[in-house]
């Protein structure tokens, strides 16, 4: 991927169609989890009572994360095939500067019930492992992030540690915080609870705006810049296999970030060795479509919400050997059918990345039924 690197994003995307490739939102993940583990799993919390914007919801549509305040499913005045979600936006800290966040995910049952989140036991397995982001929490006082986007060890996946600072006391910067411990008078509990906290704006920069919205990447994935006034900031909504519709914030490959626009995240990568991740299948030819290489949508291994599901992907490219005998394929259990066959080509991340993969950061916000026609 080192010569990918000084290439620009659209030389890379015609690149990588050319050569059956996809620089794709890339997927993290474990597959299904024995059925055995599933059963003990704590049930998903009731969804989130809806914004007071959204209203009305066709049948078969669910909001999952409770900060979505707006959304649609198709395309209102653009022509990209896309639609859009606008969520409240959430102002944290990193080294004293504001940064700001969205609220999607978490590792914890009960957390996600109360902060109107989705619940993704996957998550949990971040627990031990060097790969999350510390995120201080304080009675009080703002969130502290560890690292924001411009850090090497940056992550979007948080653990959260509760911060017991003096009384009449806030911090706004890790290093206060550390120091504080250190003087006495501030404790810290680290939690278990690992959120999915993607950041849209930080010191310094912001997720990419897409003028045109022509094409699920394009030159970003935001109609808009982040309005700091109303704390909101409205995204691209794509769809995906089975029933679900999902945002792009960050990847585990720093090289492909900038082409896609959007965050580096490497750390999140070893969610793929500990089972923090889900399968998910983008179409580099066949049935044209809006998919984020201009074909037939994505698959998850798993319907988004469901236990083995999780918004970190473990990305995986297919191609039809003979695109003339292409279908819509809707499911795991089709594609996995198709591999078999060898009427389709797999390949781990991209074809210029196999056999190596790499993790997309997509949450999915909302559930809706498939209505994409070849």
């Amino acid at each position: 991927m080192t010569t990918k690197h000084n290439l620009s994003r659209r030389q890379f995307i015609q690149m990588s169609a050319a050569s059956g490739g996809a620089v794709l939102l890339a997927a993290c993940g474990g597959g299904a989890a024995p059925a055995a583990e599933q059963a003990a799993l704590p049930a998903a919390p009731a969804a989130p009572a809806k914004a007071a914007s959204v209203t009305n919801l066709a049948e078969g549509v669910e909001i999952m994360a409770g900060d979505v305040l707006d959304f649609s499913l198709t395309p209102v005045d653009w022509t990209g095939d896309f639609g859009f979600v606008t969520f409240q936006m959430h102002e944290g800290k990193v080294g004293g500067e504001s940064i700001y966040y969205i609220r999607t995910d978490t590792s914890d049952v009960d957390f996600a019930a109360e902060n109107g989140l989705v619940f993704v036991p996957l998550l949990a397995s971040a627990v031990g492992n060097d790969i999350a982001n510390k995120l201080y929490v304080q009675p009080d006082g703002p969130a502290v992030m560890e690292f924001g986007p411009v850090d090497e060890a940056f992550a979007s996946l948080f653990q959260i540690v509760n911060v017991t600072p003096p009384i009449g006391r806030t911090f706004d910067n890790v290093a206060d915080i550390l120091a504080g411990v250190e003087q006495g008078g501030t404790s810290l509990e680290e939690t278990t609870i690992f959120v999915n906290y993607p950041i849209v704006k930080w010191p310094g920069g912001e997720l990419a705006v897409d003028e045109t919205l022509e094409a699920a990447l394009g030159d970003g994935q935001l109609f808009e810049p982040c309005n700091i006034e109303n704390m909101t900031v409205k995204m691209k909504l794509h769809q995906c296999y089975p029933g679900s519709r999902y945002i792009v914030t960050d990847t585990s490959m720093p090289g492909m970030a900038p082409m896609m626009a959007i965050n580096a995240s490497p750390k999140t990568q070893a969610l793929r060795d500990v089972g923090g991740t889900d399968e998910i299948w983008v179409f580099a030819n066949g049935i044209p479509g809006s998919g984020v290489m201009g074909f037939q949508p994505a698959v998850f291994d798993n319907k988004a919400g469901e236990p083995a599901w999780s918004p970190f992907w473990d990305h995986y490219t297919l191609r039809w050997v003979d695109e003339s005998s292409a279908r819509i394929l809707t499911n795991a259990t089709e594609i996995r059918e198709a591999i078999a066959a060898g009427e389709v080509e797999e390949f781990a991340g991209v074809p210029d990345t196999h056999p190596n993969g790499f993790v997309v950061n997509c949450p999915a916000p909302i559930l809706a039924p498939n209505d994409f026609s070849a």
